[in-house]
């Protein structure tokens, strides 16, 4: 069992940053827990257990890019590439001529639809560098989401990340530019399993990611996660990544905790100082599932940034009050800025 010193080897999650309990890390039967831990690849459970996580759509969609770029000058079988969260992860990857196929590492998330979905990259020598989103990608049709209507799914995150990749392969092969298309050889027919069609994406699936990695939400991980709301006086629960990044900069003394859609299994202890943080879309459907009922949107990111006002997004809050009456509850903007506070 791995010996752990709370005063020289105390640990943080580096994706999350949450701490981790010295006892958890006792409970693991893996000699190589720590290292496991801090590659940021893996997920430790209260009970000891490592889970493995996954890589996003963006980050794979990464590799296929910078593999498509470097197998200009010769073939490839591995590529490495930054995550947004700031730690390089390497690929397995078949690329020569200048194409690419990367494979979508899906860790041990059970319900990953995307778990070993192929991306693509056709790279040609240009004087300008461009990424040409190709098919298998969607493209948006409804406001509030990751992008301008009109434009190619691909989140700013995910964006940065990949022309990022380019940038480093280029500068490897001393070419001066590439014009990369990245494409979803089963994206179109994917899209179907995924939320995108009631989201208003069509035509394939998204490239996401605003950390890199896919956590393993599994029904025991999600269990899991609740149990790090207990003991803290200030506790914070916010429902996704770009939640989490601001909640840490506004309410810099609370412990933060992301339990994505899981906000059913809430359990605050009595005398904690709570509050729930995050964009409005996870948070107003939960308090009130018929939200969109007879409004004319396709989604509730659309609704806010058309009708901030709507009164439907009042009834929301007012319903989430209801259900955590001692919780302040924070809807806040894809820029970070609030949307609604109520007490």
């Amino acid at each position: 069992m791995p010996m752990l010193d709370p005063n020289t080897d105390a640990v943080k999650d580096p994706i999350t940053g949450f701490a981790i309990p010295a006892s958890w890390i006792r409970l693991s039967s893996d000699p190589e827990t720590l290292q496991k831990i801090r590659s940021g690849r893996w997920v430790i459970l209260s009970s000891g257990l490592l889970c493995r996580r996954g890589l996003t759509t963006g980050t794979t969609a990464a590799a296929a890019c910078k593999g498509a770029v470097l197998s200009l000058k010769g073939s490839i079988q591995t590529t490495e590439v930054a995550t947004p969260a700031g730690i390089p992860v390497s690929l397995p990857v078949v690329a020569r001529g200048g194409f690419c196929l990367a494979v979508k590492d899906g860790g041990d998330h059970q319900f990953d639809v995307t778990a070993n979905l192929e991306i693509a990259a056709q790279a040609r020598p240009s004087d300008k560098t461009a990424l040409v989103a190709g098919k298998g990608i969607g493209r948006i049709t409804a406001r509030g989401l990751c992008d301008e209507v009109g434009r190619p799914a691909i989140s700013p995150s995910a964006r940065e990340q990949i022309m990022l990749a380019i940038r480093q392969a280029l500068q490897e092969t001393g070419l001066a530019g590439a014009e990369v298309e990245l494409s979803v050889p089963r994206g179109v027919e994917l899209a179907y399993k995924t939320l995108n069609p009631r989201l208003g994406i069509i035509g394939g699936i998204s490239i996401l990611g605003s950390t890199g990695f896919v956590e393993p939400w599994n029904d025991h991980f999600i269990g899991d996660r609740a149990l790090e709301l207990k003991g803290a006086q200030k506790v914070l629960v916010t429902t996704g990544r770009t939640g989490l990044r601001f909640c840490r900069i506004l309410f810099p003394h609370h412990k933060a905790v992301l339990m994505g859609s899981q906000l059913d299994r809430l359990a605050f202890e009595k005398d904690q100082e709570s509050i729930l943080c995050g964009l409005p879309a996870l948070i107003l459907k939960w308090a009130w599932p018929q939200i969109l009922d007879e409004t004319g949107y396709g989604t509730v990111a659309e609704m806010v940034e058309i009708e901030p006002q709507h009164r439907n997004i009042a009834r929301a809050l007012l319903m989430a009050k209801e259900k955590l009456p001692e919780t302040r509850i924070v809807l806040l903007r894809k820029d970070g800025s609030t949307l609604a506070d109520v007490p």
